[in-house]
């Protein structure tokens, strides 16, 4: 697979990747689907995703350029908060509002944009590992920053209110995550608006990668929510690209320090920065039973550590391949700290 003089190295299956993004497409069905470029940009899976997506969301006005540049006629929607002018001036095919202050920007400039506004809402995210509404966060508008938006909007056609958008938490199960787009659902019809962007924040488990979220019961569920006439959208990221990835590295010393057994391996969390930020062990692809080891990389910080005492025989010069090192891994990571080499990045294409 991968010559281990190369190593480190993600690896992405991208085989798999398309059996997996074909099967939320067809659990799906009626509902639009975006994929959050700010999980993995890498061009390569972006261009599996392509047949699959009906489009991408993007956050910045870099991953607008990326994605323009592979794929110039795509449907691509931009959110995020603090846009700089060029971004909200872009021309996309929706761009999320996140606060009055941006759209009053937007209707000074006389440009013309299909908007969908954000919304902060209040509702109950049981389970979530990560919540981006509810309370006080900068993302998105509560209720009455979305009405001060409607009422901004009355009166000129310029700019175009089509809908409303609502990313409140990530982690969440099928059920809970139902239970959720009910309530932004709500909130919109209350409006009257008839397309919804529901976000993405599908569960993802490390600690059990097996454990995959129910995309056939989710979108049954959105099919007996959604009434005639609405638009639904969603727009996961980490649970369509995770799966493919792993991060593969050797072994270069193992030793004990005060009765622990450590593995140091190539590489480290400047390239695979997931489990130090989640506070989660990566999950080993496959590893022989042994002592239990905790594996650490190159950096001068101890927060360095990809697993702690997982149950593994490990040698030096053996070889650790780290599962679900598809989404929000190389991109996120710290990568100049101590200068150390870049990964390689090589790819599975199957027959």
């Amino acid at each position: 697979m991968t010559d281990s003089r190369e190593l480190p190295a993600y690896v992405y299956d991208l085989a798999g990747l398309n059996t997996h993004a074909g099967a939320v497409r067809a659990a799906l069905e009626g509902v639009e689907l975006y994929y959050a470029v700010k999980a993995n940009p890498d061009p390569e899976l972006l261009r599996v995703l392509a047949p699959h997506v009906d489009g991408f969301e993007v956050s910045s006005g870099g991953e607008l350029a990326h994605v323009r540049g592979l794929f110039p006629g795509a449907a691509v929607a931009l959110g995020g908060p603090g846009k700089t002018d060029p971004e909200l001036f872009a021309e996309v095919t929706r761009l999320h509002i996140e606060s009055p202050g941006e759209l009053r920007r937007l209707l000074a400039s006389g440009r013309p944009a299909d908007v969908l506004l954000r919304a902060n809402l209040d509702l109950p995210v049981d389970g979530a590992s990560l919540v981006m509404g509810g309370g006080a966060t900068p993302f998105g508008m509560d209720p009455a920053g979305v009405a001060e938006c409607v009422d901004l909007l009355e009166g000129q056609d310029t700019v175009r209110l089509r809908g409303l958008h609502a990313h409140l938490a990530s982690g969440l199960d099928a059920a809970t995550a139902l239970e959720v787009a009910a309530g932004v659902l709500g909130h919109a019809r209350g409006l009257g608006l008839t397309e919804i962007n529901l976000g993405g924040g599908m569960a993802v488990s490390y600690r059990d990668p097996d454990e995959l979220f129910d995309w056939h019961s989710y979108g049954k569920g959105l099919a007996g929510l959604r009434r005639p006439g609405e638009v639904l959208r969603v727009e996961p990221g980490r649970a369509l690209t995770v799966y493919c990835g792993r991060y593969v590295t050797r072994v270069i010393d193992v030793k004990r320090v005060h009765g622990e057994l450590f593995a140091v391996v190539a590489g480290g969390t400047h390239h695979l920065r997931t489990p130090a930020t989640k506070g989660h062990d990566q999950p080993l692809a496959t590893a022989e039973p042994g002592e239990p080891i905790t594996i650490v990389g190159q950096l001068c910080t101890p927060k360095d550590v990809f697993a702690r005492r997982v149950p593994v025989r490990l040698e030096v010069g053996d070889v650790v391949e780290f599962a679900m090192a598809g989404a929000y891994a190389w991109n996120i990571s710290h990568h100049d700290f101590l200068m150390h080499p870049k990964p390689a990045f090589r790819y599975i294409r199957g027959e």
